[in-house]
């Protein structure tokens, strides 16, 4: 089965800002409001829909249909995490993260790291997400980093760490090598993209073809302050996350790899773990 035929989620973020040619490139989503709230309990269910393509490999992904379909939709969930001090996972951030890209640049998922894992409460490390986009015969690799904070500043901070850390030498052919032991062989672009970092590729001409996501969520004055889509509240949105971009880009440590900002302001981390949590809870519980 071709990648472009696996089914997905109808987009549910309402993009907000889009500058693709910045650099680095910026993306502001919204999950709206409905009834005067916030969409928690929408954008909640929203993610389960994608928990059997961020937690299973292509392989298992394709044969989610049918008599087993409850089964791996439980499967996923499970592989997520099954601990109940959900306000300090970061997991929901990495499942954002794998949507908004999915949604805005129709991103195909590489690998994913949770059907490797040696326990399901166990952190997975490594960067957040490793996508692929394909257009016109050429492959870009998409490594994200994914923060899940209350506080922006906090969350860029770590953010900017994480890029310093992550685009090492060693770290980056330390990942490259998980990366090409998880990839499914039967995944469409399994060849292309293990040629891509194999180890005798320089990183100079690798980091030619690598763009880093960056996805911040976090509690949002702009959001708590309004509670529908308003002209005012629109202005409100635009200029706090492009005070954020400029934060971001200011302190930006990567001049030589491509980067994108993804901000998603919320109305409360802690709500939307909780209704996530929910919803997780409801699915590892179906089998």
């Amino acid at each position: 089965m071709a990648v472009s035929a696996l089914a997905h989620p109808a987009k549910f973020f309402e993009v907000r800002l889009h500058f693709a040619d910045k650099a680095p490139g910026f993306t502001a989503v919204c999950a709206g409001y409905e009834l005067k709230q916030w969409r928690k309990e929408q954008l909640a269910g929203h993610l389960i829909k994608w928990l059997p393509e961020f937690a299973l490999t292509y392989t298992e992904y394709t044969r989610l249909a049918g008599h087993n379909a409850a089964e791996m939709m439980a499967q996923a969930a499970r592989s997520v995490y099954m601990s109940d001090n959900y306000q300090k996972r970061g997991e929901i951030g990495e499942l954002l993260l794998h949507v908004i890209c999915r949604e805005v640049f129709d991103t195909y998922p590489a690998i994913t790291k949770y059907f490797y894992k040696d326990s399901s409460n166990n952190t997975v490390k490594g960067f957040d997400a490793v996508h692929v986009v394909v257009a016109k015969g050429s492959m870009e690799l998409w490594l994200g980093e994914s923060k899940f904070y209350t506080d922006v500043d906090q969350a860029i901070a770590a953010a900017v760490n994480d890029l310093e850390e992550h685009t090492q030498r060693d770290y980056l052919r330390s990942e490259f090598l998980t990366i090409r032991r998880m990839i499914d062989p039967k995944w469409p672009f399994a060849d292309k993209l293990a040629m891509l970092i194999h180890p005798n590729i320089s990183l100079d001409q690798i980091f030619q073809a690598v763009c880093i996501p960056v996805l911040l969520t976090y509690n949002s004055h702009a959001i708590s302050a309004h509670q529908e889509v308003s002209d005012k509240f629109i202005q409100a949105f635009k200029e706090e996350v492009t005070r954020h971009y400029d934060t971001f880009a200011s302190k930006n440590p990567l001049k030589h790899v491509k980067v994108h900002l993804f901000l998603l302001p919320a109305k409360s981390k802690l709500e939307l773990s909780a209704e996530f949590e929910k919803r997780l809870k409801a699915c590892q519980a179906i089998t």
